[in-house]
């Protein structure tokens, strides 16, 4: 496996994203989950994204019990938003508190992770959800302490909008932002990711597969489990279900013609988007992780790529219902 620089920190060239290991998109096989963690550092896959918010609290969890002895080989990822506190129950997300991006907060924050991670330090440390209530620059000021003492080796953030960026980034150098990127959500590339170069800061693209709806695993909610929160996603239902199904249906017919895997497809646009890119693609299994992981060796020519975007438009719907959508870019 190749590796990548965000920033200062050297990661496997693609990453595992960890949240439907614990939530969000329907049951899992928590032994299949830690076995997926395993088998990735096996490949040369060692950057690891977890939340706080993943569960509440049960994903980091999982994650300390799979890197049981191997910690230092692996990168940790891990974020934080919402506030977690005595009430809050692991696993029942209606127990948690508002985004909190207060330094209190921040510093009482990252103790949980901690623990629950096993490790007495966390790689990347992220702000989740930028808190419009609290300025920018005291919630890095804080996280910056934790870089001081230890606890943290360098810092990130999530679905930030360009200034905000640059306020941050003024006060202590961020490393990684994070935000959804792929074929059918390429936003960023108007003003979020040219920032990010001038400033020398890593891109880090979650849900490079639209949520497993570029892959082909699904077609419609109702394959869905009744829990997985993409059977009400706006880009998953009514005329813009119509429409996207058409444009996996294009990016499928693509890949056929290079002996691929939609998914690998998918990927291997990403990756070839820049060096500065390391996507994470989120799965619970040790086969698609495998298949997700080859498509690092997928060379795309100037001219495939140019097909591709001539050929898929963007999806129609929103990335998240309303209120999703508030939390974003601020």
């Amino acid at each position: 496996m190749n590796t990548r620089r965000l920033g200062s920190l050297e990661v496997s060239a693609l990453g595992l994203g960890c949240m439907g290991m614990s939530s969000f998109y329907g049951s899992a096989d928590e032994g299949e989950a830690i076995a997926t963690i395993q088998r990735a550092l096996e490949i040369g896959v060692n950057f690891l994204d977890t939340a706080q918010l993943y569960g509440p609290m049960t994903n980091e969890s999982l994650i300390g019990e799979a890197i049981k002895g191997h910690r230092d080989e692996y990168v940790i990822a891990t974020k934080f938003a919402r506030r977690i506190g005595p009430d809050t129950v692991a696993g029942d997300m209606s127990t948690l508190g508002p985004v909190d991006g207060s330094a209190e907060y921040v510093r009482s924050s990252v103790e949980g992770s901690l623990k629950r991670l096993g490790t007495d330090y966390i790689d990347l440390y992220y702000q989740h959800r930028v808190d419009p209530n609290v300025p920018i620059e005291e919630t890095i000021d804080a996280m910056a302490e934790l870089v001081q003492q230890g606890k943290v080796r360098h810092i990130g953030l999530s679905e930030a909008a360009p200034e905000t960026i640059r306020r941050a980034h003024a006060v202590h150098p961020i490393t990684a932002l994070q935000s959804e990127y792929s074929l059918w959500s390429r936003d960023v590339e108007v003003e979020i990711l040219p920032t990010c170069r001038e400033l020398g800061i890593g891109f880090v693209p979650y849900s490079p597969l639209g949520r497993g709806f570029l892959s082909g695993r699904f077609t419609s909610p109702d394959e869905l489990d009744e829990g997985d929160f993409r059977r009400s996603g706006p880009r998953f239902t009514g005329e813009n279900l119509d429409a996207n199904l058409k444009l996996a249906a294009k990016l499928a017919e693509i890949a056929n013609e290079k002996g691929i895997t939609p998914a690998q497809l998918a990927i291997a646009w990403v990756l070839a988007k820049g060096d500065d890119l390391v996507p994470i693609p989120g799965t619970k299994r040790r086969t698609y992780l495998e298949q997700n992981a080859a498509a690092v060796d997928i060379m795309l020519t100037p001219e495939e790529i140019a097909r591709i975007e001539a050929e898929l438009p963007q999806a129609a719907g929103e990335r998240y219902n309303e209120v999703g959508m508030a939390a974003i870019n601020l």
